[in-house]
């Protein structure tokens, strides 16, 4: 069977599943409604299938008008990115990256490779973003981003994965805290304290958030802020204590009076991983930033071995 798809009859049927409505999906397409009636019954015609159940109260989609659907939305995402992508062209940009990366990764880690990307890419645009694990793995999936930086246990089978940095998150509370007495902890045991959060739109807040509903308790949250050093000073004037990661902890604790505790849960123990659809399948300039970030990264265990392994001891 040969099926050829238009273009505008995925974006009908996109606006039809979006409204539950054949009228309105005609209408936010700008067609008529005879129009767009004949169109889906011509698609449905060369699928062989039919794709929407018709009742008085509106449309629904079949199984088999999901699956195109689904596709459509990813065809119609791909084209919009091949759109941007040729104005940036027109506009003198050779290429265009889309990253989407965890908090640790992007206040910590990312910055001087992205720093020494750029100066060897001139001819290139990046497009960084926070995201939740979770999230990334769907958009690299569904071709919104080209790179995805993920912590933790995230299922990326239908992705190519390729090992990044190892990172612990970490209870940090002010020096005398009766909390920083402890070797390690257990994170429910931290929860009657109040806390210093990050925002919410961060990715370790929607993972802690996620853990307190594991455990069904609440986060006593005092203040939110913007980023890891001023968490640490807010930690540091006794506001709260907070959960954060190792690696900003540590450098933070040099100039501040804060302690950093292990954290028990197994959870706090991340392993982090570049995830991509195909790298064989990436623009050579993408590639590029892949290699830079493994070789960072690998740089930095060196380091870390040469240094010995002082992760979470109080200071």
């Amino acid at each position: 069977m040969t099926v050829h798809f238009d273009l505008i009859d995925l974006r009908l049927m996109v606006r039809v599943a979006e409204a539950n409505s054949l009228t309105k999906g005609a209408e936010a397409s700008f067609i008529s409604l005879p129009a767009a009636s004949t169109r889906i019954k011509n698609l449905e015609e060369s699928v062989g299938a039919k794709l929407l159940y018709r009742t008085s109260q509106g449309v629904t989609l079949t199984p088999p008008g999901q699956a195109l659907v689904h596709h459509a939305q990813q065809v119609l995402a791909q084209i919009e990115r091949l759109r941007g992508d040729l104005q940036e062209y027109a506009q003198g940009l050779k290429g265009h990256l889309r990253v989407f990366a965890n908090t640790t990764s992007l206040g910590e880690f990312l910055p001087p490779v992205l720093r020494a990307y750029l100066l060897a890419h001139p001819d290139v645009d990046i497009d960084l973003r926070e995201r939740l694990s979770h999230d990334t793995v769907r958009a690299v999936g569904e071709g919104h981003t080209d790179i995805g930086i993920v912590a933790g246990l995230v299922r990326t089978e239908n992705l190519e994965v390729v090992p990044y940095r190892r990172d612990r998150l970490v209870l940090v509370v002010p020096r005398g805290h009766p909390l920083g007495a402890q070797a390690s902890i257990d994170f429910e045991q931290t929860l009657g304290h109040d806390h210093v959060g990050l925002p919410e739109a961060s990715a370790i807040h929607g993972f802690l958030l996620r853990v307190c509903d594991q455990l069904h308790r609440r986060m006593q949250l005092r203040i939110q802020v913007n980023n890891f050093e001023t968490a640490c000073r807010m930690i540091e004037a006794g506001v709260g204590i907070g959960i954060l990661p190792d690696s900003a902890a540590s450098r933070h604790a040099q100039a501040m009076d804060i302690v950093r505790v292990r954290l028990n849960d197994a959870w706090a123990v991340r392993s982090q991983q570049i995830c991509v659809r195909r790298l064989d399948a990436l623009p050579g300039f993408a590639r590029d930033l892949v290699d830079m970030l493994v070789a960072d990264a690998r740089a930095a265990a060196e380091a870390e071995a040469g240094a010995g392994d002082g992760a979470g001891d109080e200071g």
